[in-house]
């Protein structure tokens, strides 16, 4: 596992404390391998050089902010926007931000495309995502958030090439390319885990973002 930053130790401990409690958005079996897993999990996102030096990040999906709030315990310099269009996720993240003691972290209750469609567009560094959607999709919402030469790292599980050709097929119209895949095993007997790392390469495409909604169920390259 990588590993944890001194400064961040109270932080973490503090989000595994929420992630235990009966109205944390994950499941009883996930909160019970919390440390071992999801923790060790997020925090291979800081070997990812591009992610590492990255001064204004935005986690999709943030949830119960895995990577989201972890990375932001450790690299409290950088400034982290969550952002989740639930209402009862956006009020755990804010709590958590808050009793992680952590002043660098905005909760965005919003649908991605909205945000991108307002403060959040080009606005970016890097974007991340863990076990959100496919690879277009995930393409597609971060394009507009990221500035030209921004990445993308998304946490996924095994490789698919059905999703990896369909990405390829949907890059002329995101302005997005692949850079790495890199495999991961953060935690014991883990298997089948990499990170994907993207680069935007132009200016965003005209039509960017399309209608909340659209990425996920028509995604660019599934034709």
């Amino acid at each position: 596992m990588s590993s944890v930053p001194v400064a961040a130790e109270p932080a973490l401990e503090a989000l595994l404390e929420m992630l235990a409690e009966p109205r944390a958005p994950i499941s009883v079996s996930s909160a019970q391998r919390a440390r071992d897993v999801h923790i060790a999990d997020s925090l291979r996102g800081l070997e990812v050089e591009a992610l590492a030096g990255a001064h204004r990040i935005a986690d999709l999906g943030s949830g119960a902010g895995l990577p989201g709030l972890v990375l932001a315990a450790c690299r409290p310099k950088a400034r982290f926007d969550l952002i989740e269009s639930l209402g009862r996720k956006c009020e755990f993240l804010r709590d958590a931000a808050e009793r992680m003691g952590l002043d660098n972290t905005t909760v965005i209750c919003d649908r991605s495309e909205d945000w991108a469609s307002a403060q959040g567009r080009e606005a970016y560094d890097a974007v991340t995502s863990r076990a959100v959607g496919s690879l277009a999709t995930l393409a597609e919402l971060a394009s507009p958030l990221l500035r030209e030469g921004g990445v993308l790292v998304a946490w996924k599980g095994a490789r698919s090439e059905a999703e990896e050709s369909a990405l390829a097929r949907a890059e002329p119209r995101l302005a997005m390319e692949p850079v790495e895949i890199r495999t991961v095993r953060p935690y014991a007997g883990s298997r089948n885990r990499h990170i994907h790392l993207l680069r935007k390469n132009g200016p965003t495409p005209n039509g960017l973002p399309r209608r909340p909604g659209m990425a996920a169920k028509r995604p660019f390259g599934s034709e």
